[in-house]
């Protein structure tokens, strides 16, 4: 998690890390027509995943690892292994791409539901077809622990109460368990923005529709105005600016605009008549809920107030970061989470 690639976390406003030269294999499963929570349904839903380490016998020692907003399993992998965040030689890692992360099925790649004829969806559909790809793919009932970064960690939070006795443990990483004002504001601000843009086209756009906004919400809200400042100089910002705007290679606006609806749409508490402490009281799992101070996209003060009604773990990351916290402290991180995954 130490080598970072600002111009790909810049895409999607989230945090990705780079990507080691021997990818595990992706794999996909079909797991059929997928009923979605608002009644739609995605057609031949097809999931994206990869496996790391070896599965032990009695299948005691699975830990599923969803992606970030934007990410992919490629990306996930250079934080698997020894040392890292999660260690594969004593776990065996599923790793799964998210919907609408042009992996698994997406409005980029759904011959039946193009574009925005893909219905929405909200992360607990996502968490629905992760747990059909576990149960009737890989056979797997049981996990050892739910880890995710960012989007990741709000699906963590879905899985807690979604599948209360499905893993002893969950770690959610700047993630949240319902987004708060201030978060629902930046997503809604970048749907506008695409939405508006003179290239949007309803959707049916021939390049990714306002590539220089998307790119400064990025730059102002993963991290904060003094790390930034440290990291830029006035003419960088210039030029990354003007680079942008013909980089027509960035995560395809589609599949952004589903997966920001899905995140405003979490809200773990939805069955418990807007309730956190109800929402809480279901949950078996034991938990390391992990923060950051500064976070400007995933502000923590919903997960914390989830992890206090639970007396869970919290490890707050205090560094000038904001959202990129989970690379600038990853040892500090990966340490919390080897520890906390113990038996």
């Amino acid at each position: 998690m130490k080598n970072i690639s600002r111009t790909s976390l810049l895409c999607f406003l989230l945090p990705l890390f780079a990507v080691s030269a021997a990818a595990q294999q992706q794999q996909f499963a079909n797991i059929g027509d997928l009923r979605l929570q608002n009644g739609g349904v995605i057609r031949n839903c097809r999931i994206g995943y990869r496996t790391f380490g070896q599965l032990a016998g009695d299948k005691s020692n699975v830990v599923v690892f969803p992606t970030w907003a934007g990410g992919t399993t490629e990306q996930l992998q250079s934080s698997i292994g020894p040392g890292k965040l999660i260690d594969s030689t004593s776990y065996f890692v599923v790793a799964i791409d998210a919907l609408a992360n042009g992996v698994s099925s997406s409005p980029s790649n759904s011959r039946l539901q193009p574009r925005m004829r893909f219905p929405q969806f909200t992360l607990r559909d996502t968490v629905e077809s992760q747990h059909e790809l576990l149960t009737r793919v890989l056979k797997i009932d049981h996990l050892k622990a739910v880890v995710g970064i960012s989007m990741g960690g709000m699906q963590v939070f879905q899985w807690l109460v979604s599948y209360p006795n499905f893993m002893d443990k969950a770690v959610p990483i700047v993630g949240s368990p319902r987004l708060a004002p201030y978060d629902l504001l930046l997503w809604q601000a970048q749907i506008e923005a695409l939405m508006r843009d003179r290239d949007w086209n309803e959707g049916n756009y021939s390049v990714n529709p306002a590539r220089a906004l998307d790119f400064a919400f990025g730059e102002l809200l993963l991290t904060t105005p003094t790390d930034y400042n440290r990291r830029n100089t006035r003419e960088q910002v210039l030029a990354n600016l003007e680079k942008a705007r013909s980089d027509t290679k960035r995560f395809d606006a589609n599949d952004k605009i589903r997966q920001a609806q899905a995140m405003m749409q979490l809200d773990v508490s939805r069955d418990f008549g807007g309730s956190l402490e109800r929402a809480a009281k279901v949950v078996k799992a034991k938990m390391l809920v992990v923060v950051s101070r500064f976070d400007h996209v995933v502000t923590p003060g919903p997960a914390t107030e989830f992890a206090s009604l639970l007396g869970a773990k919290l490890v707050a990351l205090e560094g000038d970061c904001g959202h990129l916290a989970t690379a600038c402290e990853s040892r500090r991180l990966n340490e919390a989470v080897a520890e906390f995954l113990k038996d």
